[in-house]
């Protein structure tokens, strides 16, 4: 089985930014589960829970006409803040099924 491997990096702040975010800043999914986060460095976990549940679908091929497969977009939901964030697969991951759970 492969997986994408995902980078989700801060596009964008348009308000002030609360959590101390800055555009550029980002974090890594890997290996179906490997959250990583730059040393030094630290990652909202309002801004994370809000694009948590669309990193296992772009994880994956995506039919050609899918929403998810032309979008990749997500916002942080601290209207003061509006944080947008992109996800971008940045590599593979070859994975055994049988292994996971």
């Amino acid at each position: 089985m492969e997986l994408y491997d995902l980078r989700v990096v801060v596009e964008r702040v348009e308000g002030r930014s609360v959590c101390g975010l800055a555009p550029g800043d980002f974090f890594e999914l890997s290996a179906s589960n490997r959250l990583t986060i730059p040393a030094g460095k630290h990652f909202c976990i309002y801004a994370l829970a809000a694009v948590l549940p669309l990193l296992p679908a772009k994880q994956r091929s995506l039919p050609e006409d899918d929403w998810l497969e032309q979008d990749c977009l997500a916002a942080c939901p601290d209207p003061d803040e509006r944080l947008v964030m992109r996800i971008e697969r940045v590599g593979r991951s070859s994975l055994d099924a049988t292994e996971l759970t």
